[in-house]
């Protein structure tokens, strides 16, 4: 926790803070950790990429009515994106698609 603690800018969120969360993770099997004395080791056991994948499928599925359309309509006014990355946002599209049809 002293590692994770250290990675904060100040204000530094409390022990109890981290420590909730950590616990939360644990529970939801998110992390899991090592015992060395009386320190712990955490370490991941899933993707970033899973974990961010799930969660934001279900927030299109509670807030936008399980519509990635909605979803992609809201993020792209609602962000200030600009010219460049509406291009490339389209270029990420237009390459899903085709991988879609083939």
């Amino acid at each position: 926790m002293k590692d994770l603690l250290e990675q904060y800018e100040e204000p530094k969120p409390a022990t109890t803070t981290i420590a909730t969360l950590l616990k939360r993770m644990t529970d939801k099997g998110y992390v899991a950790y090592k015992t060395f004395g009386k320190s712990r080791e955490y370490y991941p056991l899933i993707k970033k990429a899973d974990y961010f994948s799930k969660h934001l499928n279900g927030l299109i599925k509670n807030f936008f009515n399980d519509s990635a359309s909605q979803f992609a309509s809201f993020f792209t006014k609602e962000t200030n994106l600009t010219e460049d990355e509406l291009k490339e946002l389209r270029t990420i599209i237009d390459q899903q698609i085709k991988e879609n049809n083939k």
